[in-house]
């Protein structure tokens, strides 16, 4: 272990601006890989557990640190790459667009070859130190453009792995297919061409109807899956599953929330019948990102028998909890309208727990508006609570157009609220 290495591991729980302030000057050190090695590691305790827990890793530049996937979300695409292509049919894969690879690090041991292509000779350095501590072997690592290389592999490809490059010249991030690089749209044929199964990762904030509009324009039938993959409560990433066989089929959206998927078709979507609830039931679920990204508000309630709120509300309730759902679930402890007196007394409810430093109450909940005629900001005012506490406040319209407010807390806290702490339930 070098010098640096050993000042790395004795100080990479540290903050990284205190570090850099403290061995400015240093010529005993390499400053700049000190600092960007702490800080890899700290992004990476959890955005990749695992590699973090690798000793060895040398982390590459920052911007590669942010692009690369999590790694919930490597493990997905892993496992869709193992219900997709079986055993026997997982002999070649490449992933032109290889980064830092983390990607790369769980799909490739499926295979019996894996070909990582990057073009910055930084990341591939780093890349090929990387790989052998993860135990991953039968690597061919090439320095290069990824559509270039593609053109001189021998032999068609069993899966072709890519994730365009999001951001223009100028480094603003961009969304639409034509914009990223390479151009999938541009270049779909060769895409389709080289490899039995093409896997695409995307921006979160493209049109997933729009993209497979694009792509079956330009070759009919080529979008085989959608999956929308959203972990730690946000949307992370698109994927689109392409092949070269024409299919009368439309894709599949695949919803991917924290290890719970829901599947469905869009045409599902649009003629999927939704009931609606007079009364609310005990539990009130929120649809995770993944779903809500896909636009499936008719297909989860039919899914998981809920009754939905309002047409616009996305919110379900329940009166038996249900398991498995693809979101949050909580149990609803009262309901409050929005007059003035229920509003003060759902403030006197909330200010139970809390006391400041004064030994004044400081009301705390974490609010959320859904179809309401009011900001987070304007309630909160209102309510006079700061964010934060056990307490989950959701503002929304029921059917018949009545505003009022749910006090929640998520089911696995219920268990903390006495009885004695309830409002009465209107």
């Amino acid at each position: 272990m070098t010098h640096n290495d050993e000042f790395i591991a004795e100080n990479r729980h540290r903050r990284v601006e205190e570090v850099a302030l403290e061995i400015a000057g240093r010529k005993d050190l390499d400053t700049d890989y000190v600092l960007r090695q702490i800080e890899g590691w700290q992004r990476m305790s959890h955005k990749v557990p695992q590699w973090a827990a690798t000793e060895g890793i040398i982390y590459p530049p920052r911007l590669a640190l942010e692009q690369c996937s999590g790694q919930r979300a490597a493990a997905y695409k892993a496992e869709t790459v193992r219900r997709l292509l079986k055993p026997e049919e997982r002999r070649i894969m490449a992933d032109i667009t290889a980064g830092m690879g983390v990607d790369f690090s769980c799909i490739a041991p499926l295979f019996e070859r894996a070909v990582y292509v990057e073009r910055k000779a930084e990341i591939v350095e780093t890349a090929r130190h990387n790989m052998p501590l993860l135990g991953i072997k039968n690597i061919d690592f090439i320095e290069g453009n990824g559509l270039e290389v593609l053109q001189t592999l021998q032999g068609p490809l069993d899966l072709l792995f890519l994730d365009p490059a999001r951001r223009d010249a100028h480094g603003g991030k961009t969304v639409c297919i034509e914009d990223c690089e390479p151009d999938i749209a541009a270049n779909i044929d060769l895409l389709l061409g080289c490899s039995r199964q093409v896997m695409v990762k995307l921006s979160p904030m493209l049109d997933i109807a729009q993209a497979v509009k694009t792509l079956h324009r330009l070759h009919e039938g080529c979008v085989k899956e959608v999956h929308v993959i959203a972990t730690g409560g946000e949307c992370k990433e698109l994927l689109l599953v392409m092949g070269k066989e024409h299919s009368a089929e439309e894709p599949r959206i695949h919803c991917y929330e924290d290890g719970k998927t829901l599947v469905f078709k869009a045409s599902e979507e649009s003629v999927a019948q939704c009931e609606f609830c007079d009364e609310t039931g005990s539990f009130l679920y929120e649809p995770g990102p993944a779903v809500m990204k896909a636009g499936a508000f008719k297909t989860i309630a039919q899914c998981y028998g809920l009754k939905k709120l309002h047409p616009n509300s996305h919110l379900y309730t329940s009166t038996e909890p249900v398991c498995d759902f693809p979101g949050r679930t909580f149990r609803i402890i009262a309901r409050f309208s929005f007059a003035k007196a229920d509003l003060k007394r759902l403030a006197d409810y909330l200010k139970r727990d809390s006391v400041n430093g004064k030994g004044k109450t400081q009301a705390a909940a974490h609010l959320a508006v859904r179809n309401f005629p009011a900001t987070v900001a304007e309630l909160r005012k209102r309510l006079k609570i700061r964010e934060g506490g056990n307490d989950y406040l959701f503002a929304t319209t029921l059917g018949d157009g009545t505003k009022c407010i749910f006090a929640c807390r998520k089911e696995k806290e219920e268990d903390k609220v006495k009885e004695g702490d309830l409002p009465t339930k209107l």
